[in-house]
């Protein structure tokens, strides 16, 4: 048994001096550049947490007057989208890099509305359901704190800010956004250095700072039946955790 335990010991001791073993570095000077430009593409999570107002009062224009509905809307699960960009980089010191990345983000939203009024002969809620397909163009400025380089891979936190443009909407939608919205954006990630650019996987996680539902929306509805859906919610926060891929 001791036998065994030296020898663990003695092994873990040769392979932590061959991890921290110094290697031939690839594109040594490129860090030293005040300013340079890449290529970014990947994916994202897209979810959104919505805000519902609960019982409502709703005229259907049918003859029998005002109705009392309770409608609960929900994104029920995370949607898949994808990304794809460009970047500028400037060098701010040896740790500090401030980073402008101009992008697109596509996705679609499943959102589920559930009336919890009218039931089905089972005495389940009816439901609804929209797909909400997103289009974003999007300017990100983040700053990055980047740690001592190593060998071939120096890893990264960063925090930035995100405005967003909605390109995206149909006004016969039961949800509508806004065509503006602001993210508050923190991840971390790590530089790969290959002999012929360098490889950047980024993950981060990304919060709507702004309520971006169009509450101007149901004046241009036509379908008074759409209004206990499209008034059962008052706030809406966009979230989404995104994979992004940046070459440079």
């Amino acid at each position: 048994m001791k036998r065994i335990l030296i020898s663990l010991t003695l092994l873990t001791a040769v392979l932590s001096c061959h991890a921290q073993e110094r290697r031939v570095q690839n594109r040594p000077y490129t860090d030293l550049r005040e300013f340079h430009f890449g290529v970014l593409v990947g994916t994202h999570l897209q979810d959104m947490e919505l805000n519902n107002v609960g019982p409502q009062i709703i005229d259907l224009d049918d003859g029998n007057g005002p109705v009392q509905k309770v409608v609960s809307a929900d994104q029920d699960r995370w949607d898949a989208g994808f990304t794809v960009g460009v970047l500028g980089e400037l060098r701010l010191n040896s740790t500090f890099q401030l980073r402008m990345a101009p992008a697109m983000y596509f996705g679609t939203r499943h959102l589920t509305f559930h009336n919890l009024t009218d039931r089905t002969i089972q005495g389940e809620p009816t439901e609804q359901v929209q797909e909400l397909k997103t289009a974003y163009v999007s300017c990100a400025f983040d700053l990055i704190a980047a740690a001592p380089r190593f060998n071939n891979h120096r890893p990264y936190v960063m925090l930035g800010i995100n405005p967003m443009l909605n390109l995206s909407g149909k006004d016969n939608d039961y949800i509508k956004l806004k065509r503006s919205d602001v993210f508050l954006e923190v991840g971390l990630g790590c530089d790969f250095y290959l002999p012929y650019f360098k490889l950047r996987p980024e993950l981060k996680f990304m919060y709507s700072l702004t309520n971006s539902l169009d509450k101007n929306h149901a004046k241009n509805l036509r379908d008074k039946n759409m209004l206990m859906y499209t008034n059962s919610v008052n706030e809406t926060r966009a979230k989404m955790i995104a994979l992004t891929f940046y070459f440079e």
